[in-house]
């Protein structure tokens, strides 16, 4: 039986999980804040992981267009315990990860952003 195509977002998301040291959890989240698929432990809500990203995407576009700094293409924040991660994925949703502080950010930007783009395919 052939996988669906949540099923293959789901297995992409592992995959980033497992290609980024210190990528602990990941998402992908429409613009309107629903969840499209995510890998993301028991202990975290997915209601509440979507609503906050889809938040803080439309809050970056925002602030990107407003002071002049073009599209957005991703967002970052920063707490003692690591850092919440967003990537554009098209023009509809975003992927979101949660990192751990000690993550090497280059490398974890550079898998999330070729997560993107296979996710994009499949939305």
């Amino acid at each position: 039986m052939a996988k669906s195509r949540t099923e293959h977002m789901v297995e992409r998301l592992r995959d980033l999980q497992a290609a980024g040291p210190g990528v602990e959890a990941s998402a992908v989240i429409s613009v309107d804040g629903l969840s499209i698929a995510s890998s993301l432990p028991a202990n975290i809500e997915e209601d509440r992981v979507s609503a906050m990203s889809a938040a803080m995407l439309s809050l970056g576009e925002r602030i990107a267009a407003e002071l002049g700094r073009g599209s957005l293409e991703q967002v970052y924040v920063r707490g003692k315990g690591g850092y919440v991660i967003l990537v554009s994925v098209g023009a509809e949703a975003v992927l979101t990860s949660l990192v751990r502080d000690d993550a090497r950010l280059g490398l974890i930007f550079l898998e999330m952003r070729r997560a993107a783009d296979d996710l994009a395919k499949l939305i």
